[in-house]
């Protein structure tokens, strides 16, 4: 079986994918797989299907999930246990490959190791594998608790390594006129985000777009300044007067 969290949660079975729509055995599934092989407490189970809304029956209910899971589990794997009972919770045991989150989070810190090294061809090839499985945000459509909540966080700081990565690696090849789609989308979605505004003033400005890298300079400036009460970091500054008194800067 394979489990794709990203996106739709699905699973895929020899017989073919399953789209699982019950939130609460999804929240419960999700919860396990993501943090698979390890046992997930029955309070840290409780606390994200319920929250502070956790009936008296909340054990009794988080039971009768479990058992709905495994009984499904058992008619798509031939009857092999893949969800256990561990002395302080539950666990799921399947291969780290099998759950696409998983895979995702590896692949994004093996082309992060493998850019410190410099191996860009390592790279580029870890951020293809990532591409394929990214089918959309951790359990689209599922109600999320404080748990999943502080997973969907984090993963959003791991997809956007990814991300900043990919631009860092495009810049290397010099596709800078592909990246300013991706870049002016990246800035709207993290406003705050000081790298990502800088990589696009460079951008813009290594494509001979000077008074659209000053705009963009001056859109970041009224965003910090408005949100935050602060001027851009020294080197932005520095950028953008290199971006008034040259002709052309190369970085």
């Amino acid at each position: 079986m394979r489990f794709k969290l990203l996106g739709q949660f699905e699973i895929v079975a020899d017989e073919g994918p399953i789209l699982l729509t019950q939130s609460k055995i999804s929240q419960l599934l999700g919860l396990l797989l993501i943090q698979n092989g390890e046992t997930v407490s029955v309070d840290s189970l409780i606390e994200e299907l319920w929250g502070e809304d956790m009936p008296r029956s909340a054990l009794t209910t988080l039971q009768t999930y479990v058992y709905h899971a495994r009984k499904m589990f058992a008619a798509l794997s031939g009857g092999k246990d893949i969800l256990v009972t561990r002395p302080s919770g539950y666990a799921i045991e399947v291969a780290d490959e099998s759950v696409d989150v998983r895979a995702y989070i590896a692949h994004v810190d093996k082309a992060t190791k493998a850019y410190a090294l410099g191996d860009v061809e390592s790279v580029i090839d870890h951020l293809d594998v990532t591409r394929k499985l990214w089918r959309g945000p951790f359990l689209v459509g599922i109600p999320k608790g404080q748990v999943l909540d502080a997973y969907v966080t984090y993963l959003k700081e791991v997809r956007l390594t990814a991300l900043e990565l990919d631009i860092e690696i495009k810049q290397r090849t010099g596709n800078y006129r592909g990246l300013i789609p991706q870049l002016r989308l990246l800035v709207a979605e993290n406003p705050l985000n000081e790298n990502l505004h800088a990589q696009l003033i460079k951008v813009l400005h290594k494509c001979g777009r000077r008074a659209e890298a000053l705009a963009a300079y001056r859109d970041l400036w009224q965003v910090l300044d408005a949100e935050l009460g602060v001027r851009p970091t020294s080197e932005l500054q520095s950028i953008q007067q290199e971006l008034l008194t040259e002709d052309r800067v190369a970085y």
